[in-house]
């Protein structure tokens, strides 16, 4: 679920973006509105949706538990390795040409995944969705920028977003109704409606613009950023079934953390590095990312995981399962500008304190629930302090990003932390996948228990209870862990965030 969320600073994408050249009429920035919307509504509505469907994929599709994961891991991986490049390439070429680009390939990899009929294709087909929405999500939040003077971007940003909180809310249900009565490859053939009117509206009232002085793109860092993760992570969810000590195991893990290295080292030496380093000399700048890194991580992972145990081990149907999740788009859809209030009253560090270590509190909740809880003594409480948490850090993470650096670097700040959140997510899934592994093994003591754990999370027949019991008390374990790094993010906000603005001395 946690890949449909808008970054954490998507909004200071669009605030620190320059006065635009010339004004539209009030009727065509509507329009532009409406097609940023339409565009984000791919990836909205395919995030939120699939999370809910992943058991039902992981059944018919006979995945083993590396594979489900990769589903989530391949749109992650190449979506936070290419976001910077993304946003680089609309200042370039353009950002509608780039919007639209990205509107394209999301369309067309989505119908990869509908037709994929192997896991094997499957995720090839989420990987090149990832590309498509790292062209799309910048390349929106750009052409808001560039249509909107500043004085106006706060409610254009607002009005995205909250059709985002929407799709948020729609979405699990969506995914959910169609994984028990119909098919969940029709998560994916929706988008192609929604992707050929964006594509035609986009078309006909967007007006291209880009910035003229923009510099040459990063690939080196943005190949050196994608390959070093893909070796890292791939170790760490095929690790599992070939051992710690296999060859290729250890050659990937190694290789992509040499690559990742390599990476920093290229960024420190490019011209124009995708994430200038000297950025991170502000502690604050530092300290915020680390606390994304782990809230992320402890959201993402935890609702990656979350769908599994609702329905093999609550009972849950996937339309059910969907709707657990409706507190959290409900709340943040709801509060999210009176949190920001907050932040403003009373400083970034109370929010970035008190935020992550509620949403680990909620975290903690949701594992506590007992094999065949109901909804309201099982994951209500639970996603309801989630969110409450989660709304309360997330609007804070802006500004506090954005005052960390130079006014000239807020864009690229901005892109940074979103970067970091994706990767979080794509960083929680494989590590996460080790602990949920390793706890189902050590509880059942079944030799083929690797295998086993597949069954389970793929709702095969017969299973003996004490398989479930396993599942559940490694999910409990992933879900502690989620908790534990939500709350050392609270820890972190509190020591490194700013704090309540002092008032001018009077003369």
């Amino acid at each position: 679920m946690a890949s449909h969320l808008h970054g954490p600073c998507d909004r200071g994408e669009v605030q620190a973006a320059p006065r635009p050249e010339t004004g539209l009429s009030p009727t065509r920035k509507r329009w532009v509105l409406a097609a940023t919307v339409l565009g984000s509504s791919l990836t909205f509505i395919d995030g939120s949706a699939l999370g809910v469907a992943l058991p039902s994929i992981q059944r018919d599709l006979q995945a083993g538990t590396a594979a489900v994961q990769w589903v989530s891991n391949a749109y992650l991986l190449t979506l936070g390795a290419l976001v910077l490049i993304g946003g680089a390439a609309g200042d370039r070429f353009g950002r509608r040409r780039v919007f639209l680009i990205g509107v394209v390939v999301f369309a067309l990899a989505s119908a990869a995944c509908g037709l994929a009929p192997t896991v094997e294709l499957l995720i090839a087909g989420r990987a090149l969705q990832g590309l498509g929405a790292a062209l799309l999500t910048p390349g929106a939040l750009a052409v808001i920028g560039a249509s909107f003077p500043p004085e106006e971007r706060g409610r254009a940003f607002g009005t995205w977003a909250g059709a985002g909180a929407l799709f948020g809310m729609v979405g699990p249900l969506i995914g959910g109704w169609l994984a028990d009565h119909a098919d969940w490859r029709l998560i994916f053939w929706i988008n192609l409606p929604l992707a050929v009117l964006t594509v035609i509206v986009t078309w006909r009232v967007v007006p291209e613009s880009r910035d003229e002085t923009a510099k040459g793109l990063d690939g080196l860092g943005a190949v050196l950023a994608m390959a070093g993760l893909a070796g890292v992570t791939w170790a760490l969810t095929v690790a599992p079934d070939l051992g710690w000590r296999d060859l290729r195991v250890l050659a990937a893990g190694v290789g992509g953390m040499a690559l990742m290295a390599g990476f920093v080292i290229a960024e420190a030496q490019q011209r124009h590095p995708m994430m200038p380093l000297g950025l991170f000399r502000s502690p604050v700048f530092s300290g915020v990312n680390l606390l994304t890194l782990l809230l992320y991580f402890a959201l993402s992972g935890a609702m990656f995981f979350l769908p599994f145990d609702l329905i093999r081990v609550q009972g849950f149907s996937a339309t059910l399962a969907g709707a657990a999740m409706l507190p959290f788009a409900v709340v943040m859809g709801l509060f999210s500008g009176l949190a920001g209030r907050l932040a403003d009253r009373f400083g970034a560090r109370l929010s970035l304190g008190l935020g992550p270590i509620l949403a680990g509190l909620g975290l903690a909740l949701l594992a506590w629930p007992a094999p065949g809880a109901g909804y309201v003594d099982g994951p209500l409480a639970g996603m309801t302090v989630l969110a409450i948490g989660m709304t309360l850090a997330v609007g804070p993470l802006t500004a506090a990003v954005m005052g960390a650096v130079e006014p000239g670097h807020a864009g690229v700040a901005s892109g940074v932390n979103n970067a970091v959140a994706r990767v979080a997510g794509l960083l929680a899934v494989a590590l996460l996948g080790v602990v949920l592994s390793a706890v189902f093994v050590s509880g059942t003591g079944d030799p083929q228990a690797r295998a086993l754990l597949g069954e389970v999370m793929a709702g095969g027949a017969d299973l003996p209870p004490e398989a479930i019991d396993a599942f559940h008390a490694a999910f409990r374990a992933v879900m502690l862990a989620c908790a534990a790094g939500a709350v050392l993010a609270g820890v972190i906000g509190a020591l490194t965030a700013p704090g309540p603005a002092r008032p001018s001395p009077t003369p």
